[in-house]
């Protein structure tokens, strides 16, 4: 678990409070990896074991076809399992990809959390995908005409070197309250509601 239930407890409240300030109802998502990127790691394995045939010219003995074909099989299997382990996989899988299949979880995630139904149009998702080192911040409407995506990069980049280090539980307080901050002041509290969950949600 990349948050323990003590972490995740210090976020809820630390959310609770921030709410107090602010019209907005904030969100947090945490997934350890947006996708599992099967079909990449598989891909690159087939692909080098097509290279068998190849490699085995250099060979002083010559194999038969049957055998040959069981060696490709072979290199296919090992390489699929070996190109599962994370520090490999994230290796093959392109930077690109990585981030469009996170912020193609972040925006679901918007929507299954109902942010997009909140009674102001004041839903704030803070999203981390920790595998893919991904965190983004989703408003609506009633938050982005006040504050625009720009104002927000600073709070994210600054959680994304703690999810760098490791320092994800950190990286939910401190973003929590960067974020608090900006909206206290652009979407300030005009009463009391508590429309969504304060609970962390883990994908």
């Amino acid at each position: 678990m990349l948050l323990d239930n003590q972490a995740q407890a210090d976020l809820a409240a630390a959310i609770t409070e921030q709410e107090k300030r602010t019209d907005a109802e904030l969100v947090t998502v945490l997934a350890s990896q947006a996708d599992d990127y099967r079909y990449i790691t598989t891909l690159w394995a087939a692909l080098l074991s097509l290279l068998v045939p190849a490699a085995l010219l250099f060979m002083p003995h010559w194999l038969t076809s049957l055998e040959v074909l069981l060696l490709q099989w072979g290199v296919l299997i090992v390489l699929a399992v070996l190109f599962r382990f994370k520090p490999i996989q994230f290796r093959l899988v392109p930077r690109a990809l990585q981030r469009q299949r996170a912020a193609s979880l972040a925006r679901t995630a918007f929507l299954q959390q109902g942010l997009h139904h909140t009674r102001d149009d004041t839903g704030l998702l803070i999203f981390v995908s920790e595998a893919e080192h991904y965190v983004e911040i989703l408003a609506d409407q009633g938050i982005a005409r006040h504050v625009d995506d720009a104002q927000w990069q600073a709070i994210v980049d600054a959680f994304v070197a703690r999810v760098k280090a490791g320092q994800v539980a950190e990286g939910f307080q401190q973003c929590v309250a960067a974020c608090g901050d900006k909206l206290a002041e652009h979407v300030p509290a005009s009463g009391e509601k508590n429309e969504l969950p304060n609970h962390l949600i883990i994908l």
